[in-house]
């Protein structure tokens, strides 16, 4: 009899202890029961339901314009932070900006929503023409921690590769930004496709920053799902989270085909 390795044993042990209550989830998102642990029948009543729920609605609008908003100005902040990282060699500074980008990535998330608070609501006093705590601010503080992120997939991806294309190309004549446009953006694209699903992933996933930041008409949803779980949990949270599941796996496959088409463009 063949025995089964412990690795094996210990991989399988791992995957479903992250996956069994995912899985749990889902299914018990389609019960006919109000009672989430209890069985009852097969019932997509719930979906029905979270879809007329206008809180839940609203909150979810509100998370995916900032998710969007936030992705793309963390992509736009990192790929330049990143390509600084990795071109521009030795410079005066160089140890404390590579710190200043990683920084957000270890800073505690209630330290960075804080002191995120007390910017905005120092700027308001010195400028009391802006307005108050709403979705632009919340789509700066997720943009301040997720540019961390991308900045270091650019900086890895700008890392290894090949340089070849782009010298020869200002041996040809193109400027910086002409190399940089026609030849650097397209060879890391899918880095940058890859860095953008992730800081929206993360601008979405988001609850302590958000809570700090956010205005009383800008309610995200896991700041309404975190309420309304205080209360009990009601089968609809389960909708939601079979949905959002749903959601990041269609998320997952387009950064993997958009991995797979980079690989083959560079055979």
């Amino acid at each position: 009899m063949k025995r089964i390795p412990w690795l094996t044993v210990a991989l399988g042990a791992g995957i479903a202890f992250l996956y069994l209550p995912l899985a749990a989830v889902i299914v018990y998102s389609f019960n006919a029961s109000r009672l989430v642990t209890v069985w009852t029948g097969f019932s997509t009543v719930w979906y029905s339901e979270l879809m007329g729920d206008r809180q839940i609605m609203a909150a979810a609008a509100t998370s995916l314009t900032v998710g969007v908003l936030s992705a793309t100005l963390a992509v736009i902040v990192g790929t330049a932070a990143g390509y600084a990282l990795s071109r521009f060699g030795a410079f005066r500074g160089r140890w404390l900006f590579s710190t200043a980008v990683v920084a957000p990535m270890v800073v505690p998330e209630v330290i960075t929503g804080l002191s995120l608070l007390l910017l905005f609501v120092a700027a308001q006093e010195m400028l009391p023409f802006l307005p108050g705590r709403g979705i632009a601010t919340i789509v700066l503080a997720h943009a301040s921690f997720t540019m961390a992120t991308v900045a270091l997939i650019i900086q890895a991806r700008l890392a290894g590769m090949e340089r070849d294309v782009e010298e020869a190309a200002s041996d040809l004549g193109a400027r910086p930004f002409t190399v940089f446009t026609r030849i650097t953006l397209p060879m890391i694209a899918p880095a940058l496709g890859a860095g953008w699903l992730l800081a929206f992933v993360l601008s979405l996933d988001d609850l302590v920053i958000a809570s700090f930041v956010a205005g009383p008409q800008s309610t995200t949803l896991p700041m309404v799902v975190y309420s309304s779980i205080r209360l009990g949990v009601s089968p609809k949270i389960n909708a939601l989270a079979a949905l959002l599941v749903a959601a990041t796996a269609v998320l997952l496959g387009l950064a993997a085909l958009a991995a797979r088409r980079g690989a083959s463009l560079q055979r």
